[in-house]
């Protein structure tokens, strides 16, 4: 499970399933720290949360609840182009605010009911490969404190992600992920 399909070799890139996992998720460290770092993440880019097309249609089945809650300017920029726009690389994102901030963005956290999978995901994003799925572990330094956090509790990406991951995957599929793992974490092949 843990070799390139190509290959034979361990590599940085495991299949799990349909689904190519790089490394990093199963060894780097990583726990949000949200009192630490604010939620900067939906503060801090260049483009929105990628969407699909369902959850722009939940976004905007939403929206009336949530309307009163938005900035003015989230609600300008929302009447304007719609709550989601395609990106300079050519993905659908939800709307931001001067060009970095998520208009979902509230006080408090984000203001959909759901949260689109790629930030439930986040720091995992995802890529399509034609048939497959492939995961990398974005690494961003405003995460930092969500690595010294995981590091300190010891609990590794694909363990702090597990809802989101379940969520996106199923559970067969992240218990076959986790016993890719163990066994990698047994043979001594990942500390």
């Amino acid at each position: 499970m843990a070799k390139s399909p190509s290959s034979g070799n361990i590599v940085g890139i495991i299949e799990v399933g349909d689904v190519l996992v790089h490394m990093d998720i199963l060894t780097e460290y990583f726990c949000c720290d949200i009192e630490k770092c604010q939620g900067r993440c939906c503060e801090e880019g260049d483009a929105g949360a990628p969407v699909t097309l369902d959850e722009i249609a939940e976004i905007e089945n939403s929206l009336d609840d949530i309307w009163s809650q938005l900035s003015a300017q989230a609600q300008s920029v929302i009447d304007r182009q719609g709550v989601a726009y395609t990106d300079v690389e050519g993905e659908l994102v939800t709307s931001i605010i001067n060009g970095r901030n998520c208009a979902f963005r509230g006080p408090h956290g984000c203001l959909l009911p759901k949260k689109p999978i790629s930030c439930h995901l986040y720091p995992i994003r995802e890529k399509r490969l034609g048939s497959m799925t492939g995961l990398n572990y974005h690494r961003w330094d405003i995460c930092k404190v969500a690595t010294v956090l995981g590091e300190q509790k010891k609990l590794r990406l694909y363990e702090f992600l597990k809802e989101p991951l379940i969520r996106r995957f199923g559970e067969d599929w992240y218990k076959e992920l986790k016993t890719v793992a163990r066994e990698l974490i047994d043979k001594g092949l990942i500390q």
